[in-house]
């Protein structure tokens, strides 16, 4: 049976999150988002005023009750969320929440929001908490995680003295969002009741504990496994595990001279059973980014000292290969690799460990055409994943390029297939248990900002949202889409990273990408690099395409890298065979020294020039790093007017992983002396 206790004993089993969940469970969203968001290809996809929308208005004694979920069959609220201003955006504490539960005409629970939410009238932090707790009251996100459970429906209601305000600014206005697991009809399920609280009192009390304490509480039959000393540059260090089990604990400490490129270009990969599912910087897999305050999550810790831990509970049948690998120039201590791993029997139920990472970099914050705020706003996909599974969690790194916030967009959670997305929410920050962009440090057992510099000015900004009882089960699909909605013109490096179980068999979208792991990463505004272009240059993202036998071409635009005009002409994913041809303009007849500016990679491959059908050179583009260089491809005879370059791939470097990568700076016409 589902009951208050079981959901509590749930929550504290990290294991849990390494099953398919059994009784099954969807887990979906109510919320006040903007009723004009409709359709991608209607007009309101991106609207804004995501306040005060409710599911409908019903009386009750000469009251408005304003319905904020309604919701037919056994289920749970597992995590409930809202912030609020009142008249003029001042704060407010008269409005009531009621929780009616199996249809009973009386609320099992009632109260001012701020006492139910996290003013102390259900229970104390951290199961109910308010983050930002320097600022004003009516500036915090307040959070619930409390389970309420229910065999039949659960209707939430909210009432108020003052009037609501859908987007006028003159009266009442609440933003909330409340995930929910509905399970199968018939599933017994304990119904919430006000006396639970007190006959469970030293349960609730030993679960908020554990979740302050973190950590994990090693058994008898537990092992650990360990690595240590230098990781130099394009060097690997490995870790295995030979036998079946689960990683319980992950721990690591590196030292370096630049330690905040160390966290981004030092990646995690693990193996589980042959197939990589984990690769990621190591900053962003501990929820730190490349540079944080010291915090706790109940699945993460970062110590004052720099050492990075985390419990995601990892099983595997047969072995699993941990690698940590240094894409950067620059020498690296492991100062701990350390694994700890129990015994784990694998079942038809079991589900590996998966976390993939990306960076939208110097991204535009508004689209061509956007003429005010919000107008360029587009959906980010941070991960879609086809298979059976669990989503468990995100942490989002963010560099701000301007004094305005960068966070206003929604999440959209498509599960199983779906059309419009059951889980849809209010602005990034509400996603992640704060509220109104504030920039202080919070850290609770399911989400945290380490670090918040960049919220309202240019600067760095991490988030995190792990995931227990409010985790999502998906049977084919999910698609997971944030919205990037910024108030300003700007540019801004916007890395998510995911964290999920799957079933064996399960694809994902987000591959490794070294080339931007190995960037120099974004400091401050004043480490903004003038864009240069190299006179005389024949810009690769501006020649003329002319043809392409496979893979894909895009302009790719990064500082930091030395290319002219901070661009190149990228070709990725190419086979060995597939050819690129690009048209040049030649001034003036004659010989000419032809220079290129190519760009050199981890996943870069070995290609074949020609120019005007002539050899210029086979080059190896491989290189444990991101390295740009200028090259000669000889001296040929050019007639005036338009030429050709002609690029074959031909294979890759043993070291390479073959992506099929080249990148084309630019090229330079000099001309020789008759």
């Amino acid at each position: 049976m589902v009951s208050l206790e079981t959901l509590l004993d749930e929550m504290v089993d990290r294991a849990a999150l390494a099953r398919w969940p059994d009784p099954p469970y969807t887990c979906r969203q109510a919320s006040s988002y903007d009723r004009a968001t409709v359709a991608p290809d209607r007009p309101g996809w991106f609207a804004n005023m995501d306040r005060s929308f409710f599911i409908r208005q019903e009386p009750r004694d000469g009251q408005t009750e304003y319905v904020l979920m309604d919701v037919e069959g056994p289920g749970a609220v597992v995590r409930f969320w809202a912030t609020w201003h009142g008249p003029g955006g001042k704060n407010f504490s008269n409005g009531k929440l009621r929780f009616y539960l199996d249809g009973a005409p009386s609320p099992a629970i009632e109260g001012a929001i701020s006492e139910i939410l996290d003013g102390g009238g259900l229970v104390e932090g951290p199961l109910s908490q308010g983050v930002s707790p320097r600022t004003p009251y009516e500036q915090r996100g307040h959070n619930l995680y409390l389970p309420i459970p229910y065999a039949k429906r659960c209707k939430i209601t909210y009432t108020t003295d003052a009037p609501i305000d859908p987007g006028a600014h003159k009266g009442e206005a609440l933003y909330y969002q409340i995930n929910y697991r509905s399970y199968p009809p018939g599933t017994p399920v304990r119904t919430f009741d006000r006396g639970q609280l007190e006959a469970l009192r030293a349960k609730l009390d030993s679960v908020q504990r554990r979740l302050l304490a973190s950590g994990v509480q090693p058994q008898p039959d537990w092992q650990v496994h360990q690595a240590s000393g230098p990781l130099l540059p394009g060097e690997t260090r490995v870790l295995e595990l030979k036998q079946p089990g689960a990683i319980r604990q992950l721990t690591l400490q590196l030292e370096a001279e630049d330690p905040e490129q160390a966290l981004r270009s030092t990646i995690l990969e693990i193996e589980f059973d042959g197939r990589r599912t984990v690769w990621c910087p190591v900053g962003e897999f501990f929820g730190r980014g490349y540079r944080s305050a010291p915090h706790r999550t109940w699945y993460t810790e970062v110590t004052p000292a720099g050492e990075m831990s985390c419990f995601w509970v990892m099983p595997c049948q047969q072995s699993a290969v941990l690698r940590l690998r240094n894409l950067r120039r620059q020498n690296i201590q492991v100062r701990q690799f350390r694994v700890v791993t129990s015994p784990w029997s694998w079942d038809d139920r079991s589900m590996y460990f998966h976390a993939t990472w990306h960076q939208l970099t110097k991204a535009p914050s508004f689209r061509a055409g956007a003429t005010q705020p919000g107008e360029g706003a587009y959906d980010v996909n941070f991960v879609t994943i086809q298979g059976r599974g669990v989503y468990a969690g995100d942490t989002l790194t963010v560099f701000n390029g301007t004094d305005a916030w960068w966070g206003e967009g929604d999440e959209k959670i498509y599960v199983d297939g779906e059309t419009f997305p059951s889980h849809i929410g209010t602005g990034t920050e509400d996603y992640y248990g704060y509220a109104w962009c504030r920039p202080e440090f919070f850290e609770a057992p399911f989400h945290a900002q380490p670090i918040g510099e960049g919220n309202f000015h240019p600067g760095l900004t991490v988030n995190s949202r792990y995931r227990s009882l409010d985790a999502i089960p998906f049977q084919r699909s999910l698609r997971f889409d944030m919205e990037l909605w910024h108030w300003r013109k700007t540019r801004l490096n916007y890395a998510p990273t995911t964290f999920w179980y799957a079933r064996p068999g399960a694809r994902w979208n987000i591959e490794p990408d070294p080339t931007t792991a190995a960037l120099p990463v974004a400091r401050q505004r004043t480490d903004v690099v003038e864009i240069v272009r190299v006179p005389g240059a024949l810009e690769g993202e501006e020649l003329r395409l002319l043809g392409k036998t496979g893979g894909e071409t895009e302009v790719q635009i990064i500082d930091g890298i030395g290319w002219s005009n901070d661009a190149q002409l990228w070709w990725k994913f190419g086979k060995p065979g597939d050819q690129l041809v690009l048209e040049f303009p030649v001034a003036s007849a004659g010989r000419h020294e032809v220079l290129a500016g190519l760009t050199k990679a981890p996943d870069y491959a070995r290609v074949r020039l020609e120019i005007a059908g002539k050899p210029a050179g086979e080059f190896d583009r491989y290189h444990p790093g991101v390295a740009h260089d200028l090259l000669s491809l000889g001296i040929h005879e050019l007639a005036a007017g338009s030429q050709t370059l002609t690029i074959t791939l031909v294979g890759h470097h043993p070291k390479a992983e073959p992506k099929g990568m080249f990148g084309l700076d630019y090229l330079k016409l000099v001309p020789q002396q008759p």
